[in-house]
């Protein structure tokens, strides 16, 4: 066993907010724990593995302990051999008090795997709610989605198994799991989209201190610890895309550097709680002219965040690709739209016009601020060029499109 002790202060903090300490992993060793303690009501401190070969996983503030082994590892971590020599438990200085955190990380391996946690036994496949009726549009057809939420795997309650079940109990098609700063998740997404007839798009949530992004498709790990531009590049290099999260969000607001500001940008995230307040809009028409409206709900637990599909995206697919590559060829094209809940007020651009359903007395806003009323429950209307938001009377967001 090997421990580290010690007291983080602020200034520890401001010369540098990650840290690494130390453990030798000796040939033939099975199991690699790690145990964190610190006094959680003083602080935070965010805990994750590398090892000589890299990442081995990332649980933030979510858990205060982890094991790597052969055959297993905890959610957020990536099983696999041991290889010997220095690994690096990873904690970042998230919140420290001003008279310093004191912590203890102790680190034990064995010669023998302990056995794996049994997880909760996977729930049935439910109902899927009537899908609505829309128009295709050049042999492409609308899905209905959600492109952000977390599972066990970061700071989610549920499995994989638990989310992929109660995303297409609520009606959607598709949904990217978006665990922070890992892809543990990622291998075990192709057994559920099966098990529960839903596209779980392989994603990572991005997360550090000055802002957060979604990264869609199968890139392999991003490193966290870089520049948001090679952020994108990994992206770019593995076929994915990159989506800003929650740009207004609080502590987590974007305030990173980007050299060249994504196009897709999670506009609309389930805290836009007022959505008579303009800032995301106003946010959106500033970071670039052509920006593809996503929503994203941030479902984490029951009861504690909008469930997902609120708010819901629309992708425009290709029937004829796979159904994750169509996604990310939807998202990469800007075929999307933006609607409270997979049964609200709708907005979708048909080429070069707008069908707005279920929005009878609604106000249709256009890119250069003009306005229109929307007249029944099937209204077609002029599409301009950008982005188009429907309204309430109230002036409140029902929809988007871009």
């Amino acid at each position: 066993m090997v421990a580290h002790r010690g007291r983080w202060t602020l200034t520890d903090r401001a010369e540098n907010v990650l840290r690494t300490l130390p453990v030798t992993v000796a040939p033939g060793t099975a199991a690699l724990t790690v145990r964190l303690d610190y006094p959680r009501q003083a602080g935070v401190l965010d805990l994750g593995c590398v090892g000589p070969a890299g990442f081995r996983g990332w649980s933030g503030g979510a858990r205060d302990s982890y094991t790597v082994a052969a055959g297993w590892a905890t959610p957020g971590y990536l099983p696999g051999e041991l290889e010997p020599g220095e690994w690096q438990v990873l904690l970042r200085l998230h919140r420290i008090p001003p008279e310093g955190l004191s912590y203890e990380v102790t680190a034990t391996t064995s010669a023998s795997a302990p056995p794996e946690p049994t997880g909760p036994p996977a729930p049935p496949r439910p109902q899927r709610p009537p899908r609505r009726s829309l128009p295709e549009v050049d042999g492409r057809r609308w899905l209905a989605g959600d492109l952000h939420a977390h599972t066990v795997h970061s700071d989610g309650a549920s499995t994989i198994d638990e989310l992929a079940a109660l995303a297409a109990g609520r009606g959607l098609d598709f949904l990217a799991v978006t665990d922070h700063n890992t892809v543990s998740h990622h291998p075990w997404l192709p057994a559920a989209s099966a098990r529960y007839d839903i596209t779980l798009v392989p994603g990572q949530e991005v997360t550090t201190d000055r802002g957060h992004a979604n990264v869609f498709g199968p890139v392999g790990w991003v490193d966290f610890r870089q520049p948001p531009d090679e952020w994108a590049a990994t992206a770019d290099r593995g076929g994915g895309l990159m989506s800003v999260n929650h740009p207004l969000g609080g502590d987590c607001a974007w305030r990173q550097p980007l050299s060249t500001p994504t196009r897709l940008a999670e506009i609309w995230h389930s805290g836009w709680w007022d959505r008579t307040w303009g800032a995301p809009l106003a946010w959106a028409r500033a970071w670039r002219p052509d920006v593809v409206p996503i929503g994203g709900s941030d479902y984490h637990r029951p009861g504690d965040d909008a469930a997902p599909g609120s708010p819901t995206t629309w992708l425009l697919v290709d029937d004829d690709r796979p159904a994750g590559t169509a996604v990310l060829d939807a998202l990469r094209a800007g075929r999307t739209a933006v609607s409270a809940d997979p049964d609200g007020p709708l907005l979708l651009r048909l080429g070069d016009e707008l069908l707005a359903l279920d929005a009878d007395g609604a106000l249709l806003g256009y890119p250069d601020g003009s306005h229109r009323v929307v007249h029944g429950d099937r209204c077609r209307l002029p599409a301009g060029d950008g982005l188009h938001v429907l309204e309430s009377h109230r002036m409140e967001v029902i929809a988007l499109c871009s």
